[in-house]
């Protein structure tokens, strides 16, 4: 079967209006991505941004009249208020195998791989996370977690305790684990993060060592090792309640840091982190860092 897709530029429209008129014409699913070149990657807690300019794509089966659906919609909403529109068909495949023939094991540091489910490294002695590829929004892939997953892969971790603020996928908790963690906290704002990081755990057989939360309240003692993968805005903001959450002599990594915003986190950590020197990844244009450190 084809698919059809009604692909509008949202523009000062009210996404979430447009959404529900998308899904009330029968939409199978509503996506919103970025049509500029400005990336969100984790919103600040309490906080759902959108691209300065965002495309929302509904997708429909082959027999939708999509024709009547933009007359509808068009007809529903204030005068002059919708951006471009287009329609776009799609010939039906595999989107798991499309996803997993761009998605290759991967190594990060010495020791630990990720992989797609069934799909081994090719080394015995390698420390291995299987993702599923229906919930993997975070493999690996982007350099904020590579840079997090190598310096995972660099720590004796054998009897810690592990904190993923802002755990995504879970991938770094269940690698946490998987590299030798007695146990992880994956705390996350978003309830469809929790779900993927307690399915991938399941997968890798460690769930019963990690707990999953999104209330910050819930999280208990201060871990050994905390990872916080988010922005620099947030890690600024919130850099008081991340060093509570780390031990004294603990160690923290903070990333999702563009190189121009390196001295602003460092700034906010200063009274509690003896930092280490900063790495570095570029990618796509774009230079990213991770700041690690010992809790003083």
């Amino acid at each position: 079967m084809r698919w059809q897709q009604l692909v509008f530029d949202v523009g000062a429209l009210d996404p979430e209006r447009l959404e529900a008129l998308l899904l009330e014409h029968g939409a199978a699913s509503v996506t919103l991505t970025d049509a500029g070149e400005a990336p969100v990657l984790e919103p600040a807690p309490g906080e759902t941004p959108l691209w300065a300019e965002t495309r929302m794509t509904g997708l429909f089966d082959e027999s939708a009249d999509l024709g009547s659906v933009r007359t509808a919609i068009e007809a529903a909403l204030p005068p002059d208020t919708l951006g471009s529109v287009r329609v776009e068909t799609l010939e039906d495949r595999d989107w798991e195998r499309e996803w997993l023939r761009d998605f290759r094991p991967m190594r990060f540091g010495e020791r630990l791989w990720v992989c797609p489910r069934g799909m081994a490294p090719g080394t015995s002695d390698a420390v291995v996370v299987e993702l599923d590829p229906g919930l993997a929004f975070g493999t690996g892939t982007h350099p904020t977690t590579a840079l997090c997953l190598e310096w995972l892969d660099g720590l004796d971790l054998a009897g810690k305790t592990v904190l993923d603020y802002g755990c995504g996928s879970g991938i770094l908790a269940i690698a946490a684990l998987r590299l030798g963690a007695s146990r992880a906290v994956g705390y996350d704002i978003d309830p469809q993060a929790l779900a993927a990081s307690r399915e991938n755990a399941a997968n890798n057989s460690v769930l019963a060592d990690l707990a999953l939360t999104i209330r910050q309240s819930d999280l208990g003692e201060p871990a050994d090792v905390v990872v916080a993968n988010i922005l620099a805005g947030p890690l600024a903001k919130l850099a008081n309640e991340i060093l509570d959450l780390t031990i004294t002599g603990g160690k923290l990594a903070l990333s999702g840091i563009l190189t121009d915003q390196v001295n602003e986190v460092t700034a906010a950590y200063a009274a509690g982190i003896r930092f280490d020197e900063p790495a570095y990844r570029e990618q796509d244009g774009q230079s990213w860092a991770r700041l690690t450190g010992i809790r003083l």
